[in-house]
């Protein structure tokens, strides 16, 4: 075996020196500028003509009948919990581990959010969890498909149909996958999702919502756009009191500049995202069946698949190299490569973070996630130990399929692995040993 670059032995790679278009995204062409100084010139940016034509191709694509879009992911997804009726004392089921923006708005609308577990090998919401968490205020089950792994559809949607429960996916991970065949999105009474400029479907700063329900369609119109909540659009007759002005009282319109790139995005992302699929396949079958690790990835042979792959990671199995730290496991992939593995991949649980337990800001004098509960939906939290245990390493995130360059990114796992017994002799029980992240925060 190689000596460890950690220890004085000769780097596997050098991420700095591997070519630009193997990680370069999004994929930005003339017919991309050409579309949005056609808006600047007109200067169309707080128009609609644009957008309305994004959210029909989008709708299309997207194999539902109806698509708003909006300035950003996190307003969607509180535009879903709008549309589907969600208020004040309703509580709303969502996965501990995702981004704050799957849920924290819905204690604008005074909805308690009550957290799930997620299983430790999809890193979504765990079926299993639901029976315990459902209530008499339960009215809708938030699920998203985490780092582009599909939930378990079949069995979400026939446990919220018992249970009379609404589905919102929130699909920010995974614009474009499938699951068994179907594609994400389609589930649920509403989907919506983030297109920010980080995302596997880039459009610059935008959301987007879609649904196949009519009364869904016209409440997040009315819910965001004053300029579009006028009769020729609004066919509800709970709805046409009220408009002209937004519902919410926040002007939530796409700038066109966002929905001008999203139609020339949309028409290549199938093409792309393939190609990004088989280059991090081809990267993850070199790492499959080595201790230490789980690959984070579906199994296609029944129709399903990882999307644009957004944010491609391995589960950490720190048993299986004998206790070997994840800190020091990262220090030393890093040392191999020359690629930050400086922090860990996956959300910090949810239920730990203080605004879900503390924070006032309706200054009722109780925490505003359960202000309008009958029961203090905080102490479901108790159960939920496997979610703050599983560790999540971010890998790199191949955009083009490169064999001879991805293959040397799975020598540097295999070169660590195999060498973790001297690694353990050089561990520290100081090492990092973290198990995720806030945002922007290691815990």
């Amino acid at each position: 075996m190689s000596k460890l670059a950690l220890f004085g032995g000769e780097k596997t790679l050098d991420h700095t020196k591997q070519p630009d278009e193997l990680f370069r995204w999004p994929i930005f062409t003339e017919e991309d500028e050409t579309a949005l100084l056609d808006v600047f010139r007109k200067n169309e940016m707080s128009g609609n003509n644009v957008t309305i034509e994004f959210e029909k191709e989008f709708a299309e694509w997207q194999e539902r009948k109806y698509a708003v879009a909006c300035c950003n992911g996190t307003l969607s997804l509180l535009t879903a919990m709008f549309a589907l009726g969600l208020k004040a004392g309703d509580e709303l089921i969502c996965p501990t581990k995702t981004y704050w923006a799957s849920c924290l708005s819905a204690q604008l609308l005074g909805v308690s959010v009550v957290f799930a577990n997620v299983d430790p090998d999809t890193l979504c919401i765990a079926p299993d969890d639901l029976e315990r968490l459902t209530g008499p205020r339960t009215k809708a089950i938030m699920v998203v498909h985490y780092k582009a792994y599909p939930c378990d559809m079949d069995r979400i949607m026939t446990f919220a149909r018992k249970h009379d429960l609404k589905v919102i996916e929130d699909v920010s991970h995974a614009q474009g996958g499938h699951y068994r065949g179907r594609k994400l999105g389609t589930f649920g009474d509403v989907a919506a999702m983030s297109l920010m400029s980080g995302k596997s479907l880039a459009c610059g700063e935008l959301g987007i919502l879609v649904t196949d329900d009519r009364l869904y369609y016209e409440r997040a119109l009315a819910f965001l756009h004053y300029e579009r909540n006028k009769p020729e659009n609004i066919s509800s007759q709970e709805l046409l009191s009220y408009v002209h002005l937004p519902l919410s009282g926040l002007k939530g319109r796409a700038n066109q500049l966002c929905t001008a790139i999203g139609r020339v995005q949309l028409r290549y992302y199938d093409e792309r995202i393939a190609e990004v699929r088989r280059a991090n396949n081809y990267f993850f079958d070199r790492l499959e069946g080595l201790p230490g690790i789980r690959t984070h990835r579906v199994d296609e042979k029944d129709g399903s698949d990882m999307a644009g792959w957004y944010t491609p990671c391995v589960i950490y199995r720190p048993e299986e190299l004998g206790g070997l730290s994840v800190g020091t496991f990262i220090k030393a992939l890093t040392a191999e490569t020359n690629f930050p593995f400086n922090t860990l991949g996956g959300n910090f649980p949810l239920h730990l973070h203080p605004m879900f337990n503390t924070y006032d800001h309706l200054g009722l004098g109780r925490p505003s996630r359960i202000a309008f509960s009958e029961r203090d939906v905080r102490e479901l939290d108790k159960a939920l130990k496997p979610s703050e245990n599983i560790i999540v390493i971010d890998t790199p995130y191949f955009r083009k399929l490169m064999p001879e360059q991805i293959t040397l990114y799975a020598d540097a796992f295999r070169k660590v692995i195999a060498n973790h017994s001297e690694l353990l002799a050089a561990d520290s029980p100081d090492a990092v040993n973290i198990t995720g992240q806030w945002y922007g925060q290691v815990k």
